[in-house]
């Protein structure tokens, strides 16, 4: 018996990438809401600590959902570089480009979470610190991880540029996905230099259209796919 063929087509890619998608956003809405926010107090360095003292597992599963979402960007990164190609070979490429490195960031940020948790810890060498130091320095910690966060974002926020200039022109998406993503990707670079230059302007309302835009996207590339005869059609052109 002939082993079956594994589906390739971008049809099947593009819902591939649609659960992916889906798993990112909720693994970040999930470390991001039901647990930094909910642990983290801001402007008090002792009650974040005790709290992360008192729900050491939930702040590790935290961070291994952050890891998890990173891991799932690699596969979404790879498959929308075919599926855009098509359209932009160039800009694909820039794509991918900037959406490596707000990936590379992000990654690396999450050591400032694993630090938090040092210095909460009850070992010996700690003993040198006070304990309203090593809450400070948790505190500290957990606020540069914030920072990192904006900083990774920055590069995400030209992806969704990017992404949103080539869904339009593709043909083969529906244009208001693209104006959307566009529309994240400023709302992105709003609020991560408004981070940097003005905190006091950065405000959780600057993200809502990134989580429509998104979400918007995935369910997208879940149910519908993409118009596989302009696709075809785009890659003979080429």
């Amino acid at each position: 018996m002939k082993p079956k063929k594994i589906e390739t087509s971008p049809q099947f890619y593009a819902r591939i990438t649609g659960l992916f998608y889906l798993v990112i956003i909720l693994t970040g809405l999930f470390s991001e809401v039901f647990v930094r926010n909910k642990l983290f107090v801001s402007g008090d360095a002792n009650a974040t600590a005790n709290n992360i003292i008192h729900s050491d597992f939930l702040w590790r599963l935290g961070i291994s959902a952050d890891l998890i979402m990173q891991i799932c960007d690699l596969p979404v990164m790879i498959i929308l570089y075919y599926l855009f190609k098509p359209v932009n070979k160039e800009l694909a490429l820039l794509n991918l480009s900037f959406n490596l490195i707000q990936t590379a960031v992000l990654v690396a940020n999450k050591l400032n979470l694993l630090a938090a948790l040092f210095f909460l810890g009850d070992t010996e060498y700690l003993k040198s610190f006070s304990p309203d130091q090593l809450h400070t320095l948790a505190y500290l910690s957990i606020k540069l991880h914030g920072y990192g966060f904006g900083v990774g974002l920055i590069f995400f926020g030209f992806v969704c540029l990017i992404e949103g200039y080539l869904i339009y022109k593709s043909g083969y998406f529906p244009k208001v996905l693209g104006t959307l993503m566009t529309i994240a990707g400023l709302c992105y670079l709003a609020n991560s230099f408004a981070s940097i230059l003005a905190p006091e302007l950065s405000s959780f309302i600057l993200l809502f259209p990134c989580i429509v835009a998104e979400l918007g996207l995935t369910l997208w590339l879940i149910f519908k796919g993409l118009n596989i005869t302009i696709w075809k059609e785009k890659v003979k052109q080429r």
